[in-house]
Formats: structure tokens, sequence, C-alpha cells
């Protein structure tokens, strides 16, 4: 006779989770950095956030009545807002109006829908809009503004260039310059030390000047998805981890040359990238084996593109490389099934 299974009476509790309520999570857990990118960058990153979403639902709400499915569910779930929230983020703040409209629109369009909708897509869609916009838009989307601390531009100077350009007695060389990683590469590629280059005040104690508390915001809404379960440890530890133990490696062989971990690690778009982008749950690998050789190659491809690379970042190239790994990697990461044992 085989065991009896024992599980207790009704009624039973169903589980809290649903697409929306791990939607409005990740939403909230953006805020501390969001507020910390107000402070510093100024109102441009909060204009491109409402036409990214304006823009997303719009695509939303077409593509699911081209489709024939039902728009109100889907549009209510929060997926196409987080989406267009992600990839609002990987936007110069001071970007042109239309530049947030179409990475919002490639992204739910082609990189969601034409691939079957939510829970089919295998590339982060945010992460597929932002590369399109990186390679067709190179010089616009290289114009990132400079941290002003306290002082950013106000709102109608911002609204003004994002819809009008810069308006006169303001030029753009005068509210915007390079981000601290293409800075450190170009000076770098002189022939100047880390050290040098650490010398301007662009840099802060650990990274970027305001690029560093921007990151520490990401990273405190990351440990409360951590918190309220919404993600696991794995991916954000390893692919933390892989960095810090290669920028480590290679700053111990030549601090002059290479840049430390911490610089790595609260610059660009790392701790974004670590807790909101490569745990997304329908293109990252899902075996817990698999979430840490997945997220291993992204720390790793990451260092490769700063490091040897062309671009200065490289978070959304190293999470998509990963994605088209993922279903491999969980292919030979299965857990042993339970009452089976080795051959």
């Amino acid at each position: 006779m085989s065991p009896r299974l024992l599980t207790p009476i009704s009624p039973h509790r169903h589980g809290e989770a649903s697409v929306r309520r791990v939607m409005l999570d990740v939403l909230y857990a953006l805020v501390p950095g969001l507020a910390a990118y107000v402070w510093f960058f100024g109102w441009g990153i909060v204009v491109n956030i409402a036409i990214a979403v304006a823009v997303a639902l719009g695509a939303e709400a077409f593509m699911l009545a081209a489709r024939g499915r039902p728009v109100r569910p889907f549009l209510t779930d929060g997926s196409a807002t987080v989406t267009a929230v992600l990839l609002a983020i990987a936007v110069p703040p001071l970007a042109p109006w239309w530049v947030a409209a179409v990475g919002a629109a490639f992204a739910i369009v082609v990189a969601k829908h034409l691939y079957g909708g939510l829970g089919y897509n295998p590339f982060n869609p945010a992460m597929v809009g932002y590369v399109l916009l990186l390679i067709s838009f190179p010089r616009v989307m290289t114009v990132w503004p400079a941290a002003a601390g306290g002082q950013p531009l106000g709102i109608l100077d911002s609204l003004h260039i994002i819809f009008a350009g810069a308006p006169p007695g303001l030029p753009m060389d005068a509210v915007s310059g390079a981000t601290p990683l293409d800075f450190m590469k170009v000076r770098l590629g002189a022939n100047l030390t880390v050290d040098e280059i650490r010398a301007s005040p662009l840099f802060g104690a650990l990274s970027g000047r305001g690029w560093e508390w921007v990151s520490g915001g990401f990273l405190l809404g990351g440990l409360w998805l951590l918190y309220r379960q919404v993600i696991t440890w794995h991916i954000p530890a390893a692919m933390l981890g892989t960095l810090f133990v290669l920028s480590l490696a290679f700053t111990a062989i030549d601090p002059g040359r290479y840049p430390p971990p911490l610089f790595h690690l609260f610059a660009g778009g790392v701790m974004l990238g670590a807790f909101f982008v490569a745990t997304d749950p329908v293109s990252a690998a899902t075996t817990p084996r698999g979430r840490l050789l997945y997220a291993a190659g992204i720390g790793t491809i990451l260092y490769v593109i700063r490091t040897w690379g062309g671009y200065p970042d490289g978070v959304a190239f190293a999470v998509l490389l990963m994605n088209i790994a993922a279903p491999t990697i969980d292919h030979y990461t299965q857990p042993r099934v339970y009452g089976h044992g080795e051959a």
C-alpha cells in the first residue's frame, strides 16, 4: 500500500500572488531610485516615464484588440507599465520625446506581442527597446545631464528640451555631459590612471556623483523585493558577485588600469539590472542552479563589455545574450525529481 498523502482539510486559502500584485511591488520598489534620480538629474525622467507609459498602454491595447484578446484584464495587470518604466529609466532624461515613444512601442509590439504576449517573450522587452534605441540613435542616447544634487533642471526647462529642444540661453552643453562610465572609458584610452580620472568632480565616493545614490536607491528597492519574495536571491547575488570578483581580480593586477569593484557595482545600470531586469521571470533561467549560471554569465559579459568593448555600459546586451541561453541552461540544470534516485 502506498503511503497516504496528508493534506489539511478545507477551506484552503488562495495565494496572494498575482501578476498585478507583483507588478505593483516592482513599481513600489523603483521609487527610492527614481527619487534619487529626480534629485540629482531633474524631472526629465518623470516626463520620459509618462510618455513611455502612455505609448506602452496604447500599444498594448491595440495589440490585444488585434489579436482578439480581452483588453481590460491585460491592460490593467501592470506588465506594460513596468516595461515602460524600466525603458524610460534607461533613456537619457533629456532625450527628445519620440525616443521614449519609439522604444516603448517597439518593446510592446515587437518584443512582447509578436512572440505571443505576456509569458511568451524570450527576451526582456524593455531591454530590447533600449538596445534598438542605442543602436539606431547613438548620438541622442549619449546626451545625459550632469548631476546637480538638489538643484537640478526645472520641470519647465526639462519639458522645453524634451519637446522643443534647448531653450535660448540654455545650450545643451551647459546641462549635459559624459556619464562616469563613458568618461572613465575615454580617459583610460588616453592612458590616464584610474586615480587621475576619479579626481574629476564628476565622481563621488564610490562611483559617479549622483549615480551612486541612484544605484543605492535601486539596491534598497531590490532588497525590498527580496523581502517580499517577489524575486529570489540567486540572480542578484550571482550577477553582483561575479562582477565584484572579476573587477577585484583585475584591479589587483593593475589598479591604475582597472577601476575597483565598488565603482562597477554602483555605476550605470548594474543595480537596476540585477534586481529589476535580469530577474524577469519569463526571460530568465528558472531552476535554482540555472539562475546562478545565468546571472554569472550576465556579470561576466557585462565586465567584458565595460572593460574591452565599444560601449561604456553593457547591462542590456549582457541580459539579452543570456536570455538566449536561458532555455539551454534550464534544460541542463533541472533538479532531480523527488522520489527518483540516481541511476
